[in-house]
């Protein structure tokens, strides 16, 4: 049985054009003005548009809005907990990680040349 579930790539601007989307609803849902937010924020009105519209906003900018409307906290569902996982945890004899490591290389073969015989 096939799985027909398709994983839908999304591009960073339809990423922050939707962010942007759902934090103007929320504003307004919460009848906030864009100078009232702007202002709490620390960030100016036209900042503020960008934001709500996904024209390139930056991370500071996204930040300073999600504490001023006491949501920071969904923060943390964009990267996942980086602790290791119990199963992980014994493979690795309860050490932590305290770096990445590069992958091992493979075996070398020597590449096929004309005139050789393989």
């Amino acid at each position: 049985m096939a799985d027909n579930k398709q994983v839908r790539v999304r591009t960073p601007e339809t990423i922050t054009r939707d962010i942007g989307k759902k934090l103007e609803r929320l504003r307004l849902s919460r009848n906030i003005t864009q100078a009232e937010l702007a202002q709490d924020a620390g960030i100016s009105e036209r900042t503020l548009r960008r934001l709500e519209s996904g024209d390139n906003p930056t991370l500071d900018s996204l930040i300073r809005v999600l504490i001023s409307l006491k949501i920071q906290q969904n923060v943390d569902l964009l990267v996942p907990d980086p602790r290791i996982r119990p199963i992980e945890r014994v493979r690795t004899k309860g050490v932590e990680r305290q770096r990445s490591s590069s992958t091992k290389p493979t075996k070398k073969t020597k590449p096929w040349e004309w005139g050789t015989k393989s």
